[in-house]
């Protein structure tokens, strides 16, 4: 039963006071199978790497990448699934949030022919009510606009099954939503539930600001629907405009003595077309900067250190 290699996947970013709580809870579980656990440090500035190294001192089954400098989460995770030789390869957060506990249910549904296993979150309390609420917002948003359906309330805390893991590997784009490129191909799936625990210690990686570029990164990575947008506005200004002029001409034909000229429509006009070129200038801006990106063609990441990794 047992006779397949499990491979946890963990990025790691100033995560020192979480390494010995998270490998308490995650050791008994995965000793069970043939395991492999891979750090990948994404340019931590405490003393995550001597933590972890401490660790892969007496167990060679935890590895450490650390890279050159802070790559991104998503970076993080790529290069661990790069890395990876299990025939299941699980990725999760360090802030214990994720509870390791249910990694035995995720292989169970694994074994029984899903090919990826969603960890979706039950009740998520401990998050603030703006968080919860922007999260439902992105993916309702996302999942509008993209052709390609994305789980609600999954994170990157998953399963996926070496075929799965070797497609991911073969995309060569410049923009790694995960989210988006695991749903994409469309491999069977299946969901274990849990509910959300708070963070250990620490602060969150993921203050508002990087919250709405990693939102504006899926929607542009995975639809185009926002270009079409751009021109429904230009469209529905035009049709304004053009009816504005008709207005202006009927009443200063027929309403000679109550046409009052004013700046308000003036204003109101300018502002109105300056915005939606604005709007649209930015949309199409960033799928310029994402053609950008690809033409450049650099490595996703640089790694400094491989500790326990042959």
């Amino acid at each position: 039963m047992n006779n397949f290699l499990v491979s946890v996947i963990i990025p790691v970013f100033n995560e020192e006071k979480n390494i010995q709580p998270l490998l308490k809870r995650l050791l008994p579980i995965v000793k069970k199978y043939n395991y492999e656990i891979i750090f990948v440090n994404d340019g931590s500035s405490d003393n995550t790497v001597n933590e972890i190294k401490k660790y892969g001192q007496k167990n060679q089954k935890i590895k450490l990448l650390s890279f050159q400098r802070n790559f991104g989460h998503q970076m993080a995770l790529t290069c661990g699934y790069q890395y990876a030789k299990g025939d299941c390869v699980i990725s999760l957060d360090a802030d214990l949030q994720d509870p390791p506990e249910i990694i035995p249910q995720m292989i169970k549904k694994w074994l029984a022919g899903a090919e990826i296993v969603y960890a979706k979150r039950e009740k998520r309390d401990v998050d603030p009510f703006f968080k919860k609420m922007t999260a439902q917002f992105f993916y309702k948003l996302i999942n509008f606009l993209s052709d390609v359906q994305i789980p609600t309330d999954v994170a990157d805390f998953r399963l996926l099954d070496r075929k799965a893991v070797e497609f991911l590997n073969t995309l060569t784009e410049q923009s790694r939503f995960l989210r988006g490129l695991v749903a994409w191909p469309g491999f069977p799936a299946d969901y274990v539930y849990f509910k959300r625990e708070k963070r250990l210690a620490g602060e969150t990686h993921y203050p508002f600001s990087k919250m709405f570029n990693f939102a504006l990164e899926g929607i542009v990575s995975f639809s185009t629907k926002p270009l079409r947008l751009a021109s429904y506005l230009g469209f529905i200004s035009a049709v304004i405009g053009f009816l504005g002029i008709i207005y202006a001409i009927v009443g200063k034909i027929f309403l000679p003595s109550y046409w009052v000229t004013g700046w308000t429509a003036i204003f109101v006009g300018i502002m109105f077309m300056g915005g939606v070129q604005l709007i649209t200038i930015g949309i199409i801006g960033e799928y310029i900067s994402k053609i950008y990106k690809e033409v450049q063609k650099r490595p996703w990441y640089l790694i400094k250190e491989k500790y326990n990794i042959d």
